[in-house]
């Protein structure tokens, strides 16, 4: 069984010795961006839990770009925590853009965040948060890039009472992505939805996974 590192190692080598990860960025020691990555954002805009959401939290890593860039387009409102945390949150309103050409691309990035959004400390109610990973697990199990930035983004949802243990938490990943089993540390926070470019898979236990195809 793999450790938290040599894990991470062996998805970033799988990935690059697969094709998958998309070459402009190097899968080490990041949330690997992944081809799909467009798929699988379009396969979670179809959902019922994206569809419920009006306020949906997204990670600031670039394979969840194009959620956060659907987001906008369909006028849902955004929080996405700033890179590592530096510069702590920030919210887009999603009928508050400006009326220009590929504005939502734009703003969906950190650039573009930073431009058209506003830095905030206190959370409206969050219906859908969306997660970067490295590797999960479908008993909902989560590891990153080595941080820790993905838990303590989601504590601080827990913490502000936005968030509840019904609210899907939700990551995008390529199927080489979803491992057997992810080690945990009690401090982990655990997903219950995993979006792929071919599936969505809604995690309710080991013998209840719901697979749409």
């Amino acid at each position: 069984m793999f450790n938290k590192d040599e894990l991470r190692k062996h998805i970033w080598d799988l990935l690059e010795k697969e094709g998958v990860s998309v070459k402009r960025n190097s899968p080490y020691g990041r949330i690997p961006d992944f081809k799909g990555s467009e798929r699988a954002a379009e396969l979670l805009s179809h959902t019922v839990e994206w569809n419920d959401a009006k306020t949906i939290f997204c990670s600031p890593d670039t394979a969840q770009r194009m959620v956060r860039e659907r987001a906008l387009k369909d006028k849902k409102d955004m929080i996405m925590p700033s890179p590592k945390l530096k510069e702590g949150y920030i919210f887009i309103k999603g009928n508050g853009l400006p009326k220009l050409e590929k504005i939502e691309k734009i703003a969906s990035t950190i650039n573009g965040a930073f431009k058209y959004g506003t830095k905030i400390n206190n959370f409206p109610m969050v219906d859908l948060v969306v997660e970067g990973s490295v590797a999960v697990d479908k008993k909902g199990n989560r590891l990153g890039k080595g941080g820790g930035y993905g838990d303590r983004e989601i504590s601080e949802l827990f913490h502000q009472e936005v968030i509840d243990k019904n609210t899907p938490i939700t990551t995008t990943v390529h199927p080489l992505q979803i491992v057997d089993k992810v080690p945990v540390e009690k401090h982990d926070k655990q997903i219950n939805m995993i979006v792929t470019p071919v599936e969505v898979m809604r995690l309710f236990d080991e013998s209840d996974i719901c697979v749409v195809h």
